[in-house]
């Protein structure tokens, strides 16, 4: 299948629609809502459309719009790509075969292939189909990267059985954790067109009995029973979990997402509370990923 992305048209406003107001829009690929700012999505120009909507919602101002290619909003080509033990397909590049992989990361066009799931046999990556959206989350930042290794560190003995993603995204990582062996996962995001997109994620790869997608705040749900919590959030949200008795009964965590002086506050957090950091790391000078113990 072709890339079904090519030029978005972005509407940005002042504050929230009702939920149920882009209800019927065409060529819609969602909302995504931040703080008391929305953007709007579209495959097509829809000035006209969206003054409408505006014009039927007092609370809501249409400050700008934008024409911008797939590539530009995504801040990079959305390709097929080898990330350690992965390999994360878009779903219009899955008849790539299973080891055509430019040392770059990226998979050669290749006419043989098809999507087999996501168990690995023969030490072959295993294959992730994930569809980003207009959602960031593709896989090649480096809290990301650093993720699906901790990942796999924490699955090898198989002792982790269930597992929280908070921050899901697009659900990579809960997607990364269902492959690697894990029978639960229970994905949150705050954002619910993140939400949306993890659960399409989750439907691509057939792994809905294994994940569960569902919108919220982290804090929310860090008290859910699980051997294993995986963070890949914003330094605020990710200090309340660390305050909170849940993350404490967690066996193992995998913390991401912090900045330099952010990562010596958790782990001085961590460290207080008698937690071990059994891998750490840091990537150009400015990301750090933890994975450790609490027992």
């Amino acid at each position: 299948m072709p890339n079904p992305y090519d030029l978005l048209y972005i509407y940005y406003l002042e504050g929230r629609l009702p939920p149920a107001a882009t209800c019927g829009l065409t060529d819609f690929y969602g909302n995504w809502e931040e703080d008391d700012t929305t953007f709007l999505f579209f495959a097509r120009p829809a000035l006209a459309e969206v003054e409408a909507l505006v014009a039927s919602c007092d609370s809501v101002t249409l400050l700008d719009h934008y024409r911008m290619r797939y590539d530009e909003w995504q801040g990079e080509k959305i390709v097929a790509r080898r990330i350690g033990g992965f390999l994360i397909l878009p779903p219009w590049e899955t008849g790539h075969a299973r080891d055509e992989v430019h040392p770059t990361g990226e998979v050669q066009p290749s006419d043989g292939g098809s999507h087999s799931g996501t168990s690995a046999e023969d030490g072959h990556p295993q294959r992730l189909i994930l569809d980003p959206g207009v959602v960031f989350g593709s896989g090649t930042h480096p809290t990301t990267r650093d993720c699906l290794a901790a990942i796999d560190l924490a699955l090898a003995d198989g002792r982790m059985q269930t597992a929280l993603d908070l921050g899901t995204g697009t659900g990579l990582l809960a997607l990364a954790l269902a492959a690697r062996g894990c029978r639960r996962v229970l994905a949150v995001d705050r954002n619910l067109l993140a939400a949306q997109t993890a659960q399409r994620n989750v439907v691509a790869n057939r792994l809905k009995m294994q994940v569960l997608v569902t919108q919220g705040d982290a804090d929310k749900f860090i008290d859910a029973r699980a051997d294993l919590v995986v963070s890949n959030i914003h330094y605020d949200v990710m200090r309340r979990l660390l305050s909170a008795r849940g993350f404490r009964a967690k066996k193992r965590f995998v913390l991401s997402g912090l900045l330099r002086s952010e990562a010596r506050v958790v782990r001085q957090t961590l460290e207080r509370m008698g937690a071990r950091l059994l891998e750490t790391w840091e990537q150009d000078g400015v990301w750090s990923t933890f994975y450790g113990a609490t027992d």
